[in-house]
């Protein structure tokens, strides 16, 4: 029997780490849950927490290749949404994704850690163009994937996967109003945090988490 719950946490962890494996503080899981019990052979019941995970997905990466689940499922990854033609928070969060990307390169995590970005805009951003904006702000990597595919399959990943929003608008700089947030995802595809992608500081927080999942 399962009863369904919501919750998304709003409060981030915001305590800072110990270098130390054990001191790291516990992640939460976010998002919507069930409760499943299931009874046991003397008769009592056990209840069993069914966290929310990501669906499934399978887009196109910059270079034309289909990157998806299977290339992130076992890995500890941080994605987020932008569009190349953005004038405004978009080259704040691709800077500070770059420089998450090389903290994690210096600690010799990358590749165990992966970095994924998602177009909002995808009738625009084919695979090309996604090549030439990754060639611009100097983010050529083997882990991190920039993605684009069926509009209305990134628009259901975006909202009932990573549960953020993001949608055309004629009154939005560049037409799209689209989350900040960089989301944390742990190695069976739980959400584990949000952070505000054009903060240095809570990026830097991102960092020290992503730590605590690699050794969880």
């Amino acid at each position: 029997m399962k009863t369904s719950f919501f919750l998304i946490t709003i409060c981030l962890l915001t305590i800072a780490c110990d270098p130390s494996e054990s001191s790291r503080p516990t992640l939460p899981y976010l998002g919507p849950f069930e409760i499943e019990y299931n009874e046991l052979d003397n008769g009592d019941d056990v209840a069993d927490t069914l966290f929310h995970t990501i669906p499934e997905w399978m887009f196109v990466n910059q270079f034309d290749t289909p990157v998806g689940t299977g290339q992130y499922f076992g890995h500890v990854y941080v994605a987020d949404f932008f569009f190349t033609n953005c004038p405004t928070i978009c080259p704040i969060m691709t800077s500070q994704m770059s420089r998450l990307h090389d903290m994690l390169a210096d600690e010799e995590l990358i590749g165990d850690v992966k970095l994924l970005s998602h177009t909002v805009d995808p009738k625009r951003d084919e695979p090309a163009r996604l090549l030439e904006y990754m060639e611009m702000v100097g983010a050529e990597s083997d882990d991190w994937h920039f993605v684009t595919g069926d509009p209305d399959e990134l628009d259901l990943q975006t909202r009932e996967g990573y549960l953020v929003t993001a949608f055309e608008s004629d009154s939005a700089a560049g037409g799209f109003f689209h989350t900040d947030q960089f989301v944390l995802i742990d190695r069976t595809g739980h959400i584990r945090g949000y952070y505000d992608g054009t903060s240095t500081t809570e990026v830097n927080q991102l960092f020290e988490n992503i730590k605590t999942l690699v050794y969880e």
